[in-house]
């Protein structure tokens, strides 16, 4: 029989007094204190420079000054309770949650911003189902569309990234597998051409496939300018991802006996694929938004073109370059709406591409997982019929 051991008599006795259980949250109720009443006081201070002492005005220094306000404030605060690296620590984590809120604002402001200046072009179905061609800047919101732009964007887009990604991957690959003179000197080029400006990567496609090679303008120059201006963002990226793998994994699959393009192959690239995609959508990010390369290379039109090798085709950016431009109210309200199908071209990609390579390294889909159940069961049955061929020829041999 296991008889239970008795309690603790110190466990007893602290359990009767009453434990006070620690807390491990890292926010405190004196530091919400601290940051609303330093805010408060900041923000107060502040509109009575504005507005009672002093003849200052504007909207940027009244924020400038109420900030400066705030952290000095909030540093006086902090230090009542705290040494002098917990208050500068305080102030840093204050200074670095400020500037991701600036962001977060920013980007918030920019999407309902446009979405709201677009709201009269949008709810407009032959926004999506038409083309200019027989609309013109008078006509109201109910005649002519983006459908062309739409194609255009797409098409150029599909072409670019067919040809940088294949080219940026292995690329990627060459320069941290085959280090070397020559792999440092293809990272410092790529480094070079990520500030390459858009404009001078227009001008090189003109000059080298338009005027030099008798090409005419369409949208297949308009993807070498944009593959030109995406391949060294997907090569840097994809660089720096490749690099973060662990030297374990390679020296692991290098002791199994497999070669070094099989352990890139089935090792480095299904580690590294979450990082990729990224690489991916940050280089799709920078070529389906630019606007100069596409109206040197492809022109401007207004009618709907699906053949990429032949006349000019617009795209989205471009699209609402030129209906923005225009004074009529009608134009304008064209041109948010069509960048907030830009907006919304952009985030179906990024959703497309995380669905694709958002899965971590060893993770299967459940196809991949039927197939490797069935591969499993038919080396069952081989090893089992090869057992059962084996017994007949021991038996012989004991004989």
């Amino acid at each position: 029989m296991t008889i239970a051991p008795e309690r603790p008599a110190v466990a007893e006795a602290a359990r009767s007094v009453g434990e006070r259980r620690r807390s491990l949250t890292l926010l405190r109720a004196t530091d919400v204190y601290a940051l609303l009443g330093a805010a408060a006081a900041a923000l107060s201070i502040t509109w009575l420079l504005f507005a009672r002492l002093l003849p200052f005005s504007g909207t940027v220094g009244f924020l400038v000054l109420a900030y400066g306000l705030f952290l000095t404030l909030y540093g006086l605060l902090v230090s009542f309770d705290e040494n002098g690296p917990a208050v500068r620590d305080r102030l840093a984590a204050v200074v670095v949650q400020s500037l991701g809120l600036v962001m977060v604002v920013a980007l918030a402001f920019v999407v309902v911003f446009t979405l709201w200046e677009g709201r009269r072009a949008l709810p407009h179905l032959n926004f999506f189902t038409q083309h200019m061609a027989k609309a013109g800047p008078l006509d109201p919101l109910s005649a002519g569309g983006i459908l062309h732009a739409i194609v255009g964007t797409l098409e150029q887009i599909a072409i670019a990234l067919a040809l940088t990604v294949p080219s940026g991957m292995v690329c990627a690959v060459f320069l941290n597998e085959v280090p070397g003179r020559f792999a440092r000197f293809v990272r410092t080029v790529v480094e070079a051409m990520t500030a390459l400006p858009s404009i001078v990567a227009g001008l090189f496609i003109y000059a080298t496939v338009i005027l030099a090679l008798g090409f005419d303008r369409s949208g297949l120059a308009a993807s070498l300018a944009l593959a030109v201006m995406m391949l060294p963002i997907i090569i840097r990226a994809a660089d720096v991802v490749i690099r973060l793998v662990p030297g374990t994994l390679r020296e692991a699959s290098y002791a199994l006996g497999t070669s070094r393009w099989r352990t890139v192959w089935h090792v480095v690239l299904p580690t590294a694929r979450s990082g990729l995609t990224t690489s991916v959508i940050l280089g799709t990010a920078r070529g389906v938004g630019e606007t100069s390369p596409v109206l040197l290379t492809a022109g401007f039109t207004a009618e709907l073109n699906g053949d990429p090798l032949s006349g000019p085709q617009v795209s989205l950016p471009l699209a609402t370059f030129e209906f923005v431009k225009s004074p009529e109210p009608t134009m304008i309200a064209r041109g948010f709406g069509t960048a907030a199908v830009l907006m919304a071209l952009v985030l179906l990609l990024f959703i497309v591409a995380r669905v694709i390579g958002g899965r971590g390294a060893g993770r299967l889909t459940k196809r991949q997982e039927h197939r490797r159940v069935l591969a499993s069961r038919r080396d069952a049955e081989r090893f089992a019929a090869r057992a059962k061929s084996e017994i007949p020829m021991e038996t012989r041999s004991e004989q």
